[in-house]
């Protein structure tokens, strides 16, 4: 017999894609956990900011 969470997918690790570990989740492993530290520190996640000039700070206005 089947229960409903037989057929819910199953979280896979965003690095492998292997099945999440419940130690180390939302990874597989602590490998795979220290990779994706390492891409955080490594600016590998940055998220692109606007330049100075686009935010009106260069002739000393302020944006509201």
């Amino acid at each position: 017999m089947t229960t409903p969470d037989d057929d819910a997918p199953k979280p896979a690790c965003p690095i492998c894609g292997k099945p999440v570990v419940p130690a180390h989740k939302p990874f597989c492993s602590k490998r795979c956990a220290d990779v994706d530290l390492q891409r955080w520190l490594g600016g590998h996640y940055a998220i692109p900011g606007r330049e100075d000039d686009a935010l009106g700070r260069d002739d000393g206005s302020h944006e509201e």
